[in-house]
Parts: structure tokens; C-alpha cells; sequence
């Protein structure tokens, strides 16, 4: 495997991080031979992303880390994604505190961007999206309590899902197996914080099944933050035949009136981390979605191949009340007007009815008669996404008489439709100590848009945009010896705009047909490496190049419009550790770095943006470790460690970045049991030195709202019991 610095164009400092691994390396060949004469054993997680079929991480040659369901679950809420995606390396993750706009997640940089919920990364639940054909996707959707595992994929690797896959991240529900049992969980904490569940699982006559339901409700760590949020999960798997398996799964999450604090100033956080801006208040601004899915996963061997079949179906209803004012907002020589006035807004209530289904078919068929083990993988995805949507004003009446944050005139009515088919053919060859995996994807994703609201200042906005790309990716990997892997991975991706950002453009003037998809080209060195036995480290050095990347052209009367900006590099090195270095002891780190600037000077608006400005919403540093101890069996307990440097919270990098932080959480869990019955209680204290931080920030807000406030000290304490029939 060539380490050449100059083959990539890789900095001195990256150049240095490539001789640090190499070292590792002959650290963890010197320790091969003490692995076997010890006898120790490294279970090492079977993962699909990538491959498409099972494989050992370790082996393959790319990033990827699977998250258990003991992880997922020991000590943890529940609640949001982000408690189990925070120990892998690559991720951002922000728990904005705000319901109303999910989590935000990024993966090297990808997705950093998004105003709210989770952009430019594929999100997949049980084979099935939860990220639509334009890339916007709700990590509000996946099911904790009833998660097996959860896998991440970054690099290019994760080209070969598509258009808007920067990052991958799957979720895979366990399946109901042994004696049927039920149980009930509870939980109280801070902020008013209560979660109820009741679970019922096991298998009974050959038919596996999964019930599960919760409520959460809190009163929000801000003002007018309140949010309650009920889930509902249910599967059933079972085999047909002999040669068969087939799982059926519906899920729904349900949050009405769900406030939105919004963004705060600068000044107003300091002043008070609690504080919202009036508009929030004065026009309640606030969430309701209703959302529902259907699918079915069925898996048919033919001898050695395999056919994998997944349908799915579902609607998704949103009613958003913002907070864009009615009041003048006079600019310099401009006459003061109603900014709703312009017969181009849309109001500031949306509503949405989106109906979404879609498909895909792989085949998978290892090939006899070559050198060592060859599996070709073909398959179809296709998905659509159809939004009948509807814009109002957020009041009802005339200056000064005015009634805010009620639904008024209708201003936007049209039908949204999204589809992608995307075509796909991988190949993975294992030949000795060499693991060759590549692919190509074809992917075509089309926006079209019926306009049904047309007046006088306001034309016809309906049209077509087509995109297509095709996203290769190789990646070589070699066997230097039974505990240490290394690899190169190569691949080019696309990111098309999410509907969101083609509603506007400049000046409010209708959709954004000139928007064009961004494309990356992606490169990562590795290595993987067994140390002992009883730890495992995982290392990338990484480059991406993008030409086209989508920026915010203007922030106007709460209306943000979006352009091409030019070039941009992110240049990066990822470190993951996980060691059981004692017998009831054990510890994991993820680190990132990460440089991810723009590569090209462009205008934003009145602003000139200048090469080697940093890229918002991606910290440089990321770092997340853990220590656990489990002194006896049926209690365990562990100490977590986040630090995050600044973030910039605009292109300009003019306004205050959200300082670094670093914050310290405990959590321990005792279980017992007695005959047919099993109990738990947990007890966890987030941010034990009550340090006051910004936990997320809104990338370019209009209204220099950038800032988003994590909570001080927070305790939570639940219990949980489980009959085995």
C-alpha cells in the first residue's frame, strides 16, 4: 500500500499523521504472536453497510463501525440518536434541545449545513429510508428502545448509496426470538422530563414478534420548549420456508404542538441560556408531524445466492408555525412593508401532507471457479416522495389589529414530487491478504413541481429538474497480518439540493431551478489494528474535494435562498479505540480531526467569502472517550468525556464563533433477577460541572439567532421491569 504524502496532495500535518499509523502498525505486528499465545479473543461485529452482505468489520476496507444494542442502551435515555452516535469517529452530532428540529448530525463535514433535521447523509431503518430522495432526513424516526445495532458508514464507501450519501447511517431492529416476555419501563429526570414504555417481545408457534410503545414528555431545558413525543413500533418476522425469511414492520411517531424556541443572539444567550427570542413567543412558534410507515423485508436463498427484497409505504403530515413578522423591516431606500406583502412569500405556516413509498431488489451471488472468494452484489433502489404542500400567513387581521401564530390566507399551494431510481452493481473479491470491494452506482433523482397558487406577482412556478450521476468507488485493502489491516478507498459522490433549499430564490422570486448538485471526490488511507486481544483501533487519514457546494445566497424576511459557492477541502484524520483492558474494565475513544475550508473565493449576498475560510457548523476538533466498570455482575457504571472546539457560525467567519467546551457525564445501571422476573434502575448525571455551553448552532440565521444552549446540570433516574412467560 502506497503511504505517499504527494499521491493525494495531503499536508505536512496529515503527511505526519500517516508515519504515526505506520507506526502502529509494527506496534500491533509485535503483538500478534503474544494474541495467539494468550488465547485471547476479540469479538469483532458483523456489519452489511458497504459490503451489502454480512462481513467482520475489521476486514473490510473502509470505515465503518457497528454500535451494539448494550451501547445503545446501558445507562442511556432513549430519547435521541445522538446518546449512541457520539462515540463514533467522523460524527458531529448536536442535540439542538429543540424537538421541533431534530437532532443535527454530520459526517466529515457532510450535512453540517442543515437548518433542521438531518441533510446530505443517507438515513436507513430495518433496509428502509428515512431520509427522502432529496436528502432530507428525521432521526426522530429511528426506535432506540427496539434497536439491535447501528451502523455507520463514511468515506467513499458511502457513495455507493446514492445521491446525498456523505455519511450512511443504519439502523437495524432486533428480531423477536426466545420465551415471550413483557415489560415496562419508566423515567423521570430534569426539565420535567417523564418517558413511559411498555415493550412485548419473544416468539411463539415459529412467528417472532416486537411490540413496543412510548411517551415522552418535557418541559425543555429553554423557554417555549415543550414538546411530547409518542412511538409506536411493531414486527413481526417468521419464515415462509425453508429457503426463506420474511419480517413485516410498522412504525409512527407522533409530536403535536411541539414549541420552537428558535435561535438566540449572542448578547441574550450569555444573559440568560434559557431565553427565546419574542418572535417565538409572540407567534408561538411551533411543530406538529403525524408520521407512519409500512414495510416488508423478505431475504430467498437460491443455493449459494441470495435475493433481498424491501417495500415500503408511508405518509408524513407536518403543520409549522414560524415566527417570519408581519412588521416592516425598512432597509435603506427601500419603502417599509409588510415582508408577507410580496406576493413571492409564502406566509409562515406551513403545511404539508407527504405520501412516500418505494422499493429495492438486490441479488447477491458469490461466483465458483476464481482465485479465492469473488460475491458480485446487483441492485434497484427506487424511491418517491410526493408533497401536497401548502404555505398561510401566521396571522389573522391588519396592522396594529392582529391576532399572531393563528393560520391565515392561503399563499403557496402546490403538489412536490421527488423520485430517484438508482442502479447499482458491487464486487467483492477476497484473494489471499488483498480484499478488493468497488462498485458503481447510476443515480437519477427528478424534482417536479405543481404550482396551483398563481396571482397577480406571483407566476407559475411549476417546472422539472433532472439530475443524474454516476458514483464509482474502489477500495484495496491488504492483510499485513492476522491483526492489522490496511486499506485505500477512493470514490465520488453527488449531494442534490433537498426541495427546501430549491423553494427560494433571490429575492424571493420563485423556485431555484439554477440550483446545481454539489460533487465531491473522496480519498481515505487506513488502518485497523488488534492489540493484545483486547483492543482495537482504527485510524483514517482522509481528503474530499468539492466543486459546487451548496451555500446560503441571502437570508431575507426569514426566506433563506442558496447558490453554488465554488470549491471546498476537507482534510481530516479519525482515531477509534475500544479496549477491555482489564477483566471488568473497559474504555473507548473517538477522535476527529478535521480542517474544511473553502478552496475558492465567491459572493454570498453582499459578502465577499475568501479562500481558506472555515466551513460553519464543523468543529475542528472532536473527541469523546469513555471508562466503564462493571465490579460485579448486575451493575455497571461509567464516566463519558466530550470536547468540542469553536464552531464558525457563518460563511464569513466575521460573527462570534460558538466557543469549544468540554463536558463530563456518569451513569450507572443495577439489575436483578428473580425467577421469571428481571428488574432494572438507572441513575445518570449529564454535564456534572453544570458548565454553561452552546450545544449546537444554526448555520447562517438571517437574524443572528446562531446560538443554541445545551443544559446545565441535569440528573434522571428510571426503573424497568421484565416477565418472562
Amino acid at each position: 500500500m502506497s503511504t505517499s504524502c504527494t499521491a493525494i496532495s495531503q499536508p505536512s500535518q496529515l503527511c505526519r499523521l500517516t508515519k504515526a499509523m505506520l507506526l502502529c502498525s509494527c506496534a500491533a505486528a509485535g503483538n500478534s504472536q503474544a494474541q495467539e499465545a494468550s488465547g485471547s479473543l476479540v469479538l469483532e461485529p458483523s456489519v452489511v453497510s458497504g459490503s451489502r452482505s454480512a462481513a467482520q468489520s475489521f476486514d473490510l476496507p473502509f470505515s465503518v463501525d457497528s454500535i451494539d444494542r448494550e451501547q445503545i442502551a446501558d445507562g442511556q435515555l432513549g430519547i435521541n440518536a445522538s446518546e449512541a452516535l457520539t462515540r463514533v469517529p467522523g460524527l458531529v452530532v448536536q442535540n439542538r434541545q429543540n424537538y421541533a428540529q431534530d437532532l443535527q448530525i454530520s459526517s466529515r463535514g457532510f450535512g453540517a449545513r442543515s437548518a433542521f433535521g438531518v441533510r446530505g447523509l443517507k438515513l436507513i431503518t430495518d433496509g428502509i429510508p428515512a431520509s427522502t430522495p432529496d436528502g432530507q432526513g428525521q432521526a426522530a424516526t429511528f426506535n432506540l428502545d427496539t434497536a439491535d445495532r447501528i451502523e455507520v458508514l463514511r468515506g467513499p464507501a458511502s457513495t455507493l448509496y446514492g445521491s446525498n450519501a456523505g455519511g450512511v447511517i443504519q439502523m437495524f431492529s432486533r428480531d423477536g426470538i426466545g420465551r415471550p416476555r413483557i415489560g415496562a419501563e419508566t423515567l423521570i429526570g430534569s426539565d420535567g422530563l417523564t418517558r413511559n414504555h411498555l415493550t412485548a417481545e419473544g416468539e411463539a408457534d415459529g412467528v417472532g414478534f416486537v411490540l413496543d410503545a412510548s411517551r415522552m414528555d418535557t418541559d425543555g431545558y429553554r423557554d417555549h420548549s415543550s414538546a411530547r413525543r409518542d412511538q409506536i413500533f411493531a414486527k413481526l418476522n417468521f419464515k415462509p420456508d425453508e429457503d426463506s425469511k420474511l419480517a413485516l414492520i410498522y412504525s409512527s411517531l407522533e409530536q403535536n404542538g411541539t414549541q420552537d424556541p428558535l435561535g438566540q443572539e449572542w448578547e441574550a444567550y450569555k444573559a440568560d441560556p434559557r431565553s427565546v427570542a419574542s418572535n417565538a413567543t409572540r407567534y408561538n412558534t411551533r411543530k406538529s408531524i403525524d408520521h407512519q410507515q409500512l414495510g416488508a423485508n423478505y431475504e430467498r436463498y437460491f443455493g449459494d445466492a441470495t435475493l433481498q427484497v424491501t417495500a415500503y409505504a408511508g405518509k408524513r403530515h407536518v403543520v409549522q408555525y414560524l415566527a417570519i413578522p408581519i412588521e416592516p423591516s425598512p432597509r435603506p431606500g427601500v419603502a417599509p412593508i409588510n415582508p408577507q406583502a410580496n406576493p413571492g412569500n409564502s406566509g409562515g405556516v406551513v403545511d404539508f401532507e407527504r405520501k412516500f413509498h418505494g422499493g429495492s431488489v438486490r441479488w447477491l451471488q458469490p461466483i465458483e471457479g476464481v482465485a479465492g472468494n469473488l460475491e458480485l452484489v446487483y441492485g434497484l433502489d427506487y424511491d418517491q416522495s410526493r408533497d401536497d404542500r401548502q404555505g398561510y400567513e401566521n396571522y389573522v387581521g391588519t396592522l396594529p389589529d392582529v391576532n399572531r401564530g393563528v393560520k391565515g390566507n392561503l399563499r403557496r399551494n402546490e403538489v412536490d414530487t421527488v423520485t430517484s431510481l438508482d442502479p447499482y452493481a458491487q464486487a467483492t473479491w477476497i484473494i489471499g491478504n488483498w480484499t478488493l470491494q468497488g462498485g458503481l452506482r447510476y443515480s437519477t433523482v427528478e424534482v417536479d413541481v405543481d404550482d396551483k397558487y398563481i396571482v397577480v406577482g406571483n407566476g407559475d412556478d411549476s417546472g422539472t429538474k433532472r439530475y443524474e450521476k454516476a458514483t464509482p468507488s474502489v477500495n484495496v485493502g491488504y492483510a499485513f497480518t492476522p491483526d492489522l489491516n490496511g486499506y485505500v478507498s477512493v470514490g465520488k459522490g453527488f449531494e442534490t439540493p433537498s426541495q427546501a433549499e430549491l423553494a427560494y430564490s433571490q429575492g424571493n422570486s420563485g423556485f431555484n431551478y439554477g440550483l446545481e448538485p454539489s460533487e465531491s471526490t473522496q480519498y481515505e488511507i487506513g488502518l485497523k489494528a488488534r492489540i493484545a486481544g483486547e483492543t482495537r483501533i482504527n485510524a483514517a487519514i482522509f481528503q474530499i474535494n468539492t466543486d459546487d457546494e451548496i451555500a446560503v445566497l441571502e437570508n431575507r424576511d426569514g426566506r433563506t435562498s442558496y447558490q453554488n459557492a465554488g470549491k471546498t477541502l476537507r482534510r481530516g484524520f479519525e482515531l477509534g479505540v475500544d479496549s477491555q483492558f482489564a477483566e471488568r474494565w473497559s474504555a473507548a475513544l473517538a477522535y476527529t480531526y478535521l480542517a474544511a475550508t473553502y478552496d475558492s473565493r465567491f459572493a454570498a449576498g453582499n459578502n465577499i467569502i475568501d479562500k481558506g475560510n472555515n466551513l460553519p457548523g464543523v468543529p475542528r476538533t472532536t473527541l469523546f472517550a469513555e471508562v466503564a466498570w462493571k465490579p460485579v455482575d448486575g451493575i455497571s457504571t461509567a464516566v463519558e468525556g466530550s470536547y468540542r472546539s469553536k464552531v464558525y457560525v457563518e460563511d464569513t467567519n466575521i460573527q462570534k464563533a460558538a466557543p469549544s467546551y468540554a463536558v463530563f457525564n456518569w451513569r450507572t445501571r443495577f439489575e436483578q433477577n428473580f425467577g421469571p422476573w428481571k428488574t432494572h434502575q438507572t441513575l445518570r448525571l449529564d454535564n456534572l460541572l453544570d458548565k454553561q455551553y452552546v450545544g449546537s448552532v444554526i448555520v447562517g440565521d438571517g437574524n443572528n439567532r446562531y446560538y443554541e444552549a445545551a443544559p446545565g446540570r441535569s440528573w434522571y433516574a428510571g426503573a424497568g421491569v421484565e416477565y418472562q412467560f
